[in-house]
């Protein structure tokens, strides 16, 4: 990049950027010995769930002493609270920093709460651990104390999971616990009416068995996620995410649709590092949004890209969201199945996006740029071995190999393979640091799958499962298609308020069933409401990532949400064909060859189609009547039946006649530039 270019870059950092926009609040910036301490903390946490992997140990035991493990971490490391008045009195205090490091305030040092709320964490954690078997079998006559410690644990996990994504989660997990302390206060003949909960029931529930705080959700923060936190943080220490960005600019550099390409390409390379939507789109938009902005693409267009690139990252293999791993657990299946599900529908997005970048290379008049990055044959001889870890995670598991060992076998590989570039080698030092940071970046997740599984243990106690997904079904008149629609809204709903892995657990417990009671298969109803969990953070009107990219770019915030809703539409509509026809199961590879590749194919024309349809430009510059035709054509098309594929083919040829017969001119280049 030139100087030019950098200067041009927000004032505001990224770590700024990231930490106001962001689903995850800002960690402390702790310093001096407490960072040292903490660090070792974290460190150790890292060791023993490596330890873990090659010497398993009972289910429960674990999941508690990992949760006594990092709940203590939270409340040294977050904060108790950041409003964002006080995130921007902190940029700005940062910009004026010598070297532009964040200050340390009173509120980056943990006080004496937040030292009792650790040491009350690690005790009601590892009660159960001290004389276990009894535990156990107080569960039918649990004492005071076992109440007592219960209570306390749920109250330090939701204060824990406010501190790290906001009050919402918390909320709406009280509203649980009120649910099944009240809900036999409802009409008997009631829908949602049971026979209602005492205290001593819901405590254990959610502290005296493998449901509740230790049930599923923290089980797969504590094994498979910690793991690859781990995984991505050897990586980022080891040069990678920089390799991923630079290899990115060098692979395209003359056509005009080279720059969106680049920034497609780097989102997807550097989210398996990141693992975070918006945190990917901030880190590349400030590196590639003054190329795009050169290239002539107007703010709200390159804001769009830069988020729907960020947010691919999520929903593409090999490093797939936190909720990739529980829809393995709840449907028993492999992680490496669960990659393959997602593999056609992860080619149809980023083809969305990639024709998407053509159109708007054409109606803007974008050009290419030249960048400072040397040959893209050279940096991938000297650097091209940051993709051999990644390739080793999919091939071990190809060969049987538990997702556990791979991603460790893998871990091990990058930090082998650090030692071959002098200024990103992992030594001792590096080595511990990047083990640390991979436990504080689980921290969040933690706390959000604890927290998630009160509402799981809650949903199970009253049965509101079944009883939610009957409300659906008759709301929805018992159609399938309309089932399908009201639960994608719901999703959509939820996943404004609350993370993605959340949104997934709450909507797999009670969205998935109306789903399956409708005939559809259990891996099409989960990776459904993934989608559309995933999907939430671009979804107007909150829209994280967008809004994240838009305060890089400059642009308006809403007309980038709206842009970032453009480029990612295919997403939106090729989950329905997993629940809508019985071929789209084909689209998650669950069919015969042949079948997978026409399925491919036609969802690849309707991506197509819905492009133009969305972009207005087929040969040239497409009117109303010929985007309307393409929109229907993609809605058909997507159907995946012989005659709705027919029906969509021929929308599509009438389509593509008009356009011609209309014969409009192209536009001057550069005459639609925009601001």
């Amino acid at each position: 990049m030139t100087s030019a270019d950098q200067g041009a870059a927000p004032a505001r950092s990224a770590e700024e950027l990231i930490a106001e926009y962001d689903a995850e609040r800002p960690a402390r910036h702790l310093t001096g010995r407490l960072a040292i301490v903490v660090g070792a903390i974290a460190l150790g946490v890292s060791l023993y769930a490596l330890y873990v992997v090659f010497n398993p140990m009972s289910v429960l035991p674990y999941r508690m002493s990992f949760l006594a493990a990092v709940l203590p971490l939270t409340f040294l490391a977050y904060r108790p609270g950041l409003p964002r008045w006080l995130t921007r009195r902190r940029a700005e205090a940062a910009a004026a920093q010598p070297d532009g490091a964040p200050p340390v305030t009173r509120r980056d040092v943990p006080g004496v709460s937040d030292w009792v709320l650790a040491a009350l964490s690690l005790a009601v954690c590892a009660y159960p651990l001290f004389g276990f078997d009894d535990f156990i079998r107080r569960t039918f006559e649990p004492s005071t104390l076992d109440l007592v410690m219960g209570a306390g644990c749920l109250l330090l996990v939701l204060e824990a999971t406010r501190r790290t994504v906001g009050p919402i989660l918390p909320g709406i997990c009280v509203a649980f616990l009120a649910y099944a302390y009240y809900g036999g206060y409802l009409p008997v003949d009631s829908v949602l009416g049971h026979r209602g909960y005492g205290i001593e029931r819901i405590v254990v529930q959610l502290y005296m068995g493998t449901e509740g705080l230790f049930g599923v959700p923290l089980d797969v923060a504590a094994t498979y996620i910690v793991l690859f936190t781990i995984y991505g943080a050897v990586l980022e220490y080891s040069g990678a995410g920089a390799f991923f960005v630079n290899i990115s600019f060098a692979a395209f550099r003359r056509s005009a649709a080279a720059p969106g390409r680049t920034v497609t390409l780097a989102g997807f390379l550097l989210g398996t590092v990141s693992g975070s939507g918006t945190a990917t789109a901030v880190s590349l938009g400030s590196v590639a949004w003054p190329i795009l902005r050169r290239a002539g693409y107007p703010r709200e267009h390159g804001g769009g890209i830069l988020a729907a690139a960020g947010i691919g990252a999520i929903l593409s293999p090999p490093t797939l969201g936190a909720a990739a791993f529980i829809i393995a657990e709840y449907l028993k299946v492999s992680y490496l199945t669960v990659l393959l599900y997602a593999t056609v529908p992860t080619v149809l997005y980023y083809l969305g996006i990639i024709l998407a970048v053509e159109i708007d290379a054409r109606r803007f008049g974008t050009h290419g740029v030249e960048m400072e990055t040397g040959s893209a044959w050279r940096l991938l001889g000297r650097f091209g071995y940051h993709f051999s870890s990644l390739v080793a995670i999919v091939v071990l598991m190809a060969f049987g190999v538990s997702p556990f060992r791979a991603v460790v076998y893998a871990t091990v590989l990058a930090f082998l393979l650090s030692f071959l570039d002098r200024e990103h080698r992992l030594g001792p030092r590096r080595a511990a640091q990047a083990l640390s940071a991979g436990t504080l970046g689980v921290l969040p997740v933690a706390a959000t799958t604890a927290a998630a599984g009160v509402i799981v243990a809650m949903v199970t106690l009253t049965g509101l499962g079944l009883k939610a997904s009957r409300i659906i079904v008759d709301l929805a008149g018992g159609h399938l298609a309309l089932t399908a629609l009201v639960a994608a809204l719901a999703v959509l709903l939820l996943g404004l308020a609350v993370p993605v892995t959340a949104s997934f657990i709450i909507a797999a417990v009670i969205i998935g069933p109306a789903l399956q009671t409708l005939g559809v298969p259990p891996d099409a109803a989960y990776m459904f409401i993934f989608y559309y969990a995933v999907l939430s953070e671009v979804t107007p009107p909150t829209a994280l990532a967008a809004v994240a990219a838009a305060a890089i770019t400059g642009g308006n915030a809403f007309r980038t949400m709206m842009m970032t809703w453009k480029y990612t539409l295919p997403a939106f509509l090729v989950p329905f064909a997993f629940v809508l026809a019985p071929a789209g199961r084909a689209l998650l590879l669950q069919a015969p060859l042949p079948e997978v590749l026409m399925a491919l194919a036609v969802s690849a024309v309707a991506v197509a189609a819905l492009a133009a349809a969305t972009g207005g430009w087929m040969v040239r510059r497409a009117g109303w009547p010929e985007r309307v035709l393409a929109a229907g054509a993609a809605v058909a098309l997507l159907f995946l039946e012989p005659v709705s594929v027919v029906a969509g083919l021929a929308l599509l040829a009438v389509a593509l006649l008009v356009h011609l017969a209309l014969r409009r001119p192209v536009p001057v280049q550069g005459t639609q530039k925009g601001t």
